[in-house]
Formats: structure tokens, C-alpha cells, sequence
């Protein structure tokens, strides 16, 4: 079972991506996290990939692709995989639906989460972190506070906003998704695309996802 997220910034995708690997048993690739585990093992892949990275420029698709078809040959994704992040554009989409043909694991399901914008604002500004590296707990201080302000319930550590969830930082995401969209079309013309209403709380949305990936994979 191959499964694809796709959504905007704050749309609750990892949140969900990781219930569902543990509710399937399918590991959760995510680009980044896949991008500095090929740089920390020193694969070819993640080797060019660093060469590019330390520069400050992209990776370009070619090793981006590279880096998947490793990954994806791995003991753990022999029954599947969800993949999060990647692609973003339909060029590497085009590739990637490649690989997967070559792999012989093509697409079973696109997931696109669909967000209202003010309520993603909302809820990328008002989410904390636990500043304890060993912790890294998630809160947010309207829909999931603390019991303490800004103390973390599970290890009493204090709560931290991320660099990346200030308006200025949010914007730029926005503006970053807005190039992602054309993969809506190019996977409903596929028809694997199944949109979910992301507005909902993460249990109903968690429950919508269960039935189109149990109907549709």
C-alpha cells in the first residue's frame, strides 16, 4: 500500500502521517527527514545531496529521485510506505510515478488535506514546543494548552515558540504551497486523488483518512 499526503503548511500532515504508519505498520517518509538520513549515512545520494545543501542551493530532482529509489528498496517498505513533503512539483511527481513503476510500488492513494487558511494561521502561531531535546512534546495554546503556561505537562520543561511559526515564516510557507498546487489536477486526473476536510478535529480527520485509504488503497 503506496500513500501520498498532500496539503498546506500546518494542515496537521505529520501529525497524521504518524498515526497512520503506526496504525498500518508502513514506515513515514518524510523528504527532509529522508534528505539528512541519506547526508548522515553517506550514500551517494546524500553525498551530492550535501555537496548542494552546503552551497545553500536546491537539490536538484534528479538526486532528490535518486535518494527515494534507495530508500524505497529498503526491507521496511516492502509492503508499502506513506510519503510526505515529496513531490512538489509536477515535474518530480512525473518522476517519482516513474520510479514507482520501476519499483513496481505505484500509488494507491493521494491524500490531499484541505485547510482554511485563517484557521491554519491560527494554528501554526499559537503551537509550542517543549524545549527539551528528549521530549519535544507538541501544544497549542487555544486548541491543546498545557495544565501550566508554557511548562510542559510530561517533563516540566518550558515551552518554546519555533523559528518557523511567525507570521513572516508562515507567509513564505504559503507562498512556497501555492507552487504545489498544480498536483491537485495531475492526481485527480489519475484518480487518486481523495480530499479531506482538514478543518475537522484530528480524530474525525484521522477516521476520514482510515475510510479512503481502506476503500481506495
Amino acid at each position: 500500500m503506496q500513500i501520498l499526503f498532500l496539503g498546506p503548511p500546518g494542515a496537521g500532515k505529520g501529525t497524521q502521517c504518524q498515526r497512520l504508519s503506526a496504525h498500518l505498520k508502513l514506515p513515514h517518509l518524510s523528504s527532509g527527514d529522508l534528505l539528512r538520513e541519506a547526508v548522515a549515512k553517506g550514500t551517494e545520494a546524500g553525498a551530492k545531496a550535501k555537496s548542494f545543501m552546503d552551497k545553500g542551493a536546491l537539490v536538484p530532482d534528479e538526486v532528490l529521485i535518486n535518494m527515494f529509489r534507495d530508500r524505497l528498496q529498503e526491507s521496511d517498505c516492502a509492503k508499502g510506505f506513506i510519503l510526505d513533503g515529496f513531490p512538489r512539483t509536477v515535474p518530480q511527481a512525473e518522476a517519482l510515478d516513474a520510479l514507482l513503476a520501476d519499483l513496481k510500488k505505484p500509488l494507491n492513494t493521494v491524500v490531499d488535506l484541505q485547510v482554511d487558511e485563517a484557521l491554519l494561521k491560527e494554528r501554526v502561531l499559537g503551537r509550542r514546543t517543549c524545549g527539551n531535546k528528549t521530549c519535544n512534546a507538541v501544544y497549542h495554546i487555544k486548541f491543546n494548552p498545557p495544565k501550566k503556561e508554557n511548562i510542559c505537562d510530561l517533563c516540566a520543561g518550558e515551552l518554546t515558540q519555533r523559528k518557523d511559526d511567525t507570521p513572516e515564516v508562515f507567509l513564505k510557507r504559503m507562498d512556497a504551497y501555492e507552487a504545489t498546487k498544480p498536483l491537485v489536477p495531475y492526481y485527480k486526473k489519475q484518480g487518486h486523488l481523495r480530499t479531506i476536510d482538514g478543518d475537522q478535529t484530528p480524530d474525525k480527520v484521522f477516521a476520514d483518512i482510515l475510510k479512503v485509504v481502506q476503500v481506495h488503497a
